[in-house]
C-alpha cells in the first residue's frame, strides 16, 4: 500500500510542530504527593514493578524513578504488547540491557482471560530479583510486598486487579480503573495477589516527568493517553497521529475511514470523520444570528483516538527513532 500512494505522500510533512509547547507539560500536585509517598514507603517495599506501554517503550519512561529503581530489584512490564508492533522487540531488550535493564516481561492490555503463565512468570522474575539482593531488615519476613510505578493510563490498576482475581478468592476490583489518564490519585494500601508465597502489591498515581524533552516525546505521550486529552487538544493529537503514520507509511486509516488516499491537513481528515458518522452540531452564526449545522470535530477527533488506541488502524512502535 506505501507505494501505491507514493506520488501523494511525498509532498507531506517531514517535520511536526505545536503553537505552544507548554501543552505537553503535566505533573499536578497529586503527582508530586506520590512521588514523596513512594519514596518514603520504600524501606517497606521488597521490590518495584514499572508498568509501561510497550508502544513507546522508551518515551516518557520517568527518569523520577531512577533512583526509586536503583535503591530497589526491578521488573519492567511493558503493557499492551497486543497493541504494538514487536518486530524489533530484540533491539528493544538490547538497548534495556545496555541501560542495566535485565528483569522484562510483556503483557497484554485487556486480561479478561486466564493467563497463569504470564503470572507465573511474573512472579518467578520477581522471586528471583529479591532473592539475588539482601532484604537488609526484612530478611526474615516471609511475605513480599511490591510495589506498582509507571505513567498515567497504562494499565497498572488493571494489572494489578486480574493478579488479585487469578491467584486469590477474592474478585472485586481492588483498584481504580479507567480509560483516562490519572484515575489512581494516591498510593494505595497493599493488597494480597498471591498465596504461596505470600505476594502483596500497592498500586500508585501514574507519574509524569514534569517537562518532556521534546515535542515528539510530548506527542506519542498523549496520542497513547498517558496524559488527559484536552491537555492537548483531541485536533492536535489526531494531527500527530497523521504526522506519524504517513512519515512510517502506514496507511491503514485510510481504508479503516474510507479516504480515497493519505491526508496530511488534520482538518479536511476531521471533516470526512464527522460527516462520515453524521456528527453535525448546532451554533449560532455571530454575522447572522441564525442557526447553522457544522461537523463537530471534536466528536470526530475523540473517534479517531479511540480507533487508534484500540488498534482498529493497526498495532505500532511508535519509538522505532529510538531503537
Amino acid at each position: 500500500m506505501a507505494s501505491r500512494f507514493s506520488n501523494v505522500t511525498h509532498s507531506f510533512r517531514k517535520t511536526f510542530t505545536l503553537p505552544d509547547m507548554d501543552m505537553v507539560k503535566w505533573f499536578p500536585g497529586h503527582m508530586q504527593k506520590g512521588v514523596l509517598k513512594v519514596q518514603h514507603m520504600l524501606k517497606n517495599i521488597d521490590c518495584v514493578i514499572e508498568v509501561h506501554d510497550a508502544r513507546i517503550p522508551f518515551s516518557g519512561r520517568n527518569p523520577r524513578f531512577n533512583d526509586i529503581i536503583s535503591l530497589r530489584p526491578h521488573i519492567l512490564v511493558y503493557n499492551k504488547m497486543d497493541l504494538c508492533n514487536l518486530k524489533k522487540k530484540h533491539l528493544i531488550l538490547s538497548k534495556l540491557k545496555s541501560e542495566g535493564v535485565d528483569n522484562v516481561m510483556f503483557t497484554q492490555s485487556t486480561v479478561s482471560t486466564k493467563n497463569t503463565a504470564m503470572s507465573r512468570d511474573l512472579f518467578s522474575l520477581v522471586t528471583k530479583a529479591i532473592e539475588a539482593r539482601s532484604r537488609y531488615h526484612r530478611a526474615e519476613i516471609n511475605e513480599f510486598n511490591l510495589l506498582v510505578l509507571g505513567v498515567p493510563n497504562i494499565g497498572k490498576s488493571t494489572f494489578l486487579n486480574y493478579l488479585r482475581r487469578l491467584n486469590t478468592t477474592h474478585h472485586k476490583k481492588a483498584a481504580s480503573v479507567g480509560a483516562i489518564a490519572g484515575v489512581t490519585r494516591s498510593v494505595g494500601n497493599k493488597v494480597r495477589v498471591n498465596f504461596d508465597p505470600p505476594i502483596f502489591l500497592t498500586d500508585s498515581p501514574g507519574i509524569l516527568t514534569p517537562t518532556v524533552p521534546n515535542i515528539h516525546v510530548g506527542m506519542k505521550l498523549a496520542l497513547c493517553g498517558c496524559m488527559p486529552d484536552h491537555y492537548v487538544g483531541e485536533e492536535y493529537i489526531v494531527d500527530y497521529m497523521l504526522y506519524w503514520m504517513n512519515k512510517q507509511q502506514q496507511f491503514d486509516y485510510v481504508k479503516y475511514f474510507e479516504l480515497k488516499e493519505p491526508i496530511d491537513d488534520v482538518m479536511p481528515f476531521l471533516k470526512h470523520v464527522a460527516l462520515k458518522n453524521k456528527m453535525i452540531k448546532k451554533i449560532k452564526s455571530t454575522e447572522t444570528r441564525q442557526y447553522v449545522h457544522i461537523p463537530d470535530f471534536s466528536a470526530a477527533a475523540n473517534i479517531v483516538i479511540k480507533s487508534f488506541r484500540s488498534g482498529k488502524l493497526g498495532k505500532f512502535m511508535l519509538d522505532d527513532d529510538l531503537l
